[in-house]
């Protein structure tokens, strides 16, 4: 099993940026996906989650509204489009599948806030 993040980056306040999650070893399509984040000195959160068929979503609730995750199965890819971005959303994002009772994580990316 392999996740591999990109897209993180610095941003200024009120940009956006666009995470990817390419995955590999597993059947995609059968699984939902999550996307986490860990900030320095911060337990990890919960980002979004979405069904393996993409119709259901959730998100934390500071997030609504600025955070869009989605996936493409044919390209067993997951997204995470975040939207006005402010200092607080500073974190190593990462995502995650769970399989068989165990979690599988990627090396995440960092995104860095900044003016």
């Amino acid at each position: 099993v392999q996740l591999v993040e990109s897209g993180g980056g610095l941003v200024q306040p009120g940009g956006s940026l666009r995470l990817s999650c390419a995955t590999s070893g597993f059947t995609f399509s059968w699984y939902a996906m999550s996307w986490y984040r860990h900030a320095s000195g911060k337990e990890r959160e919960l980002v979004a989650t979405i069904s393996r068929g993409g119709t259901t979503t959730n998100y934390a609730d500071s997030l609504k509204g600025r955070f869009t995750i989605s996936r493409d199965n044919a390209k067993n890819t997951v997204y995470l489009q975040m939207n006005s971005l402010k200092f607080e959303d500073t974190a190593v994002y990462y995502c995650a599948v769970r399989l068989g009772g165990l979690d599988y994580w990627g090396q995440g990316t960092q995104v860095t806030v900044s003016s």
